[in-house]
This record gives C-alpha cells, sequence and structure tokens, in this order.
C-alpha cells in the first residue's frame, strides 16, 4: 500500500527525540515498586518535558512491568499530563519464568492481551504508538494483522509499529495490513554503525561480517516509516573525554557551544534516513543535557559528521 505521509499531533514521527523508559521501576524482579521508584519516575519525566521532549517509549517487559506501572502513577497523579505527551509501548517479548525459557509471542490473541494490560499500567485508554518488540518465527503475519486491526477499529491503539525487524520482514507483514506501519526501532549509535556502514561496504571483504540487512534504511525512508534509534548514547561510552572519539565529540560539543549529548544525537538525526534518537538515561542531568538536539537542528557539517564516525571506526573508509 501507499505511504501515509499525513501527521497528527499525536503521530510519532514528527517528534526529534523519544525519552526511554526501561530504566523506571526499581529492580528487574517482581517486587512492588515503591514510593522512591514514583518520584524518580517522576523527575525523568519532568526533565524530558523540561528539555523538550514529549514522548515516551515502553515496553511490557521494562523492570517486570514496573515501568509502565510507575509512569501510569505518574499520569494519574498529574491532571492534563496525558494529554500533552505521546505513549508508545512495545510487546512481543515473554521473559523466562521457572522452567518455561524466555521466547517471543506475536500470536494475535497475546498482542490483545498484553495491550490490555500495558493500557491498565499506564492507566490510559489508549495507547498513541504499538511496537512489535521482536520477529517472532511462528507468527503468522494474518493472524497479527487481524490483532492489529481490531485494536485500531476500537481506537485502542492510533498508530503501529515494528522493533528490531527489517525491510523485508516489515514488507511481509505490511501485505496483509490496511493500517501502516510507521516506526522501526533498531539499535543505532556512532558505536552500533552497522546500519550506516552496511551502504558502503559493498564489494568489500568486510562487507561478510556486518550483519545488517542491505536496504532496511531504504525500505523505511521509501515506505514513511520513521526510525528509532535505541542505545543512541551508547550508554555514555562515547561522551567521555578520554578516547579519541571522545575528545572529538567533547571539542565538538564545545566548538558548537552545546554538550556531548547532543553532539551523539545530531549524528544520528544529521541523516537523511530520518532518524528519532532514543534517550535512555533517567538521570535529569544527562536528560537536560540532550535538550539541543530538540531546540537546535542538527549543526554538523558533511565533514564534521565523517571526522566522527572515522574516529569511532578506528580505522579509514573502504
Amino acid at each position: 500500500m501507499a505511504a501515509d505521509t499525513s501527521t497528527t499531533p499525536t503521530d510519532i514521527r514528527t517528534h526529534k527525540l523519544v525519552h526511554g523508559c526501561m530504566g523506571l521501576g526499581g529492580d528487574w524482579d517482581t517486587r512492588p515498586y515503591t514510593p522512591q521508584d514514583i518520584q524518580h519516575a517522576e523527575a525523568a519525566i519532568e526533565a524530558a518535558l523540561t528539555a523538550g521532549i514529549t514522548s515516551f517509549d515502553h515496553a511490557d517487559i521494562y523492570r517486570h512491568g514496573k515501568a509502565e506501572a510507575v509512569f501510569g502513577e505518574v499520569l494519574a497523579r498529574t491532571p492534563g499530563l496525558r494529554e500533552r505527551i505521546v505513549l508508545q509501548t512495545k510487546c512481543g517479548i515473554r521473559l523466562p519464568d521457572g522452567d518455561r525459557p524466555g521466547h517471543y509471542d506475536l500470536r494475535g490473541a497475546s498482542i490483545l492481551r498484553r495491550v490490555e494490560e500495558s493500557l491498565g499500567r499506564l492507566r490510559t485508554d489508549v495507547l498513541d504508538v504499538l511496537l512489535l518488540h521482536r520477529p517472532d518465527p511462528l507468527a503468522d503475519p494474518r493472524d497479527i494483522a487481524g490483532a492489529l486491526t481490531s485494536l485500531h477499529a476500537q481506537g485502542l491503539v492510533r498508530q503501529f509499529g515494528v522493533s528490531n525487524m527489517n525491510g523485508p520482514q516489515i514488507a511481509a507483514l505490511q501485505a496483509h495490513l490496511d493500517v501502516p506501519l510507521v516506526v522501526d526501532q533498531l539499535e543505532m549509535s556512532l558505536a552500533r554503525r552497522d546500519w550506516v556502514e552496511a551502504g558502503v561496504l559493498v564489494n568489500t571483504p568486510a562487507a561478510t561480517r556486518n550483519g545488517f540487512t542491505p536496504g532496511t534504511l531504504e525500505h523505511c525512508t521509501a515506505n514513511g516509516i520513521r526510525l528509532q534509534a535505541w542505545g543512541a548514547l551508547a550508554q555514555g561510552r562515547l561522551s567521555q573525554a578520554d578516547t579519541p572519539v571522545g575528545r572529538l565529540v567533547t571539542d565538538l560539543a564545545h566548538r558548537k557551544d552545546t554538550t556531548p549529548e547532543t553532539i551523539l544525537l545530531w549524528w544520528l538525526r544529521r541523516h537523511p534516513a530520518g532518524i528519532t534518537p532514543v534517550v535512555g538515561t533517567t538521570r535529569p542531568e544527562r536528560i537536560g543535557a540532550c535538550a539541543d538536539a530538540v531546540r537546535r537542528e542538527p549543526d554538523l557539517t558533511h565533514e564534521e559528521w565523517y571526522e566522527l564516525w572515522v574516529a569511532a571506526r578506528g580505522a579509514p573508509l573502504p
């Protein structure tokens, strides 16, 4: 089907940054969350809003559901907040449970059940975006399509997308859907560069070591699918000035009167594929350091973008 190019205030494709909420909710266990966990979520959400970030990314498995739950607590005690933000969550991964191993589950009935549970934890009547978290080899695209179509028709989910899927997988699913897939969330950063290097390693020996599926970026761009970059800040590894790439990031931040975090996010946003970085830190000061990536357009020249890429590679381009 043709790409859907229309946008609304809740269209995730219009957002420059997304705040990733995996770090909310306390520890990765099933113990109840605490008042301190709610306060932690409040501080992270307030920092994101102050930085101009109004979209928030969840998954049903984050902290065994506690990330969604503490976010829902904040929504419940903050009148008007739900109307100011875009809520995105994911389903499709089942965590290990006793003797049962972790697995993927994109059966239609499971999708419907997981969305109902997420809506309850988030204390909202509608999800702005639902992503399918990981490809399920046993999934029937027609079964998935039936579930997504039902959720859309009921007004429970406004937009749909995928995570960790390549172009052919997206196309195979879209063939059965009347609603467009508008997001593909992938790990992308100056540290995780296979997505950009796949396009230049053609006809080189290094191509055999690159596992990124060629054509995925092009498929998304041609079909109005917004790329979201999880792990965009590389857990802070590249914003420290103790490596060649870190020194370059720090120097550019000084020259551009901004922060190292913004330089890393600008490097992603500068790519013509259209990339929305997901900022996963929950520390208010680091969230605040990303504000220029919302307020200013990427201030990197063609040459500076390449300088960063080559420094991160630690070797010349082929």
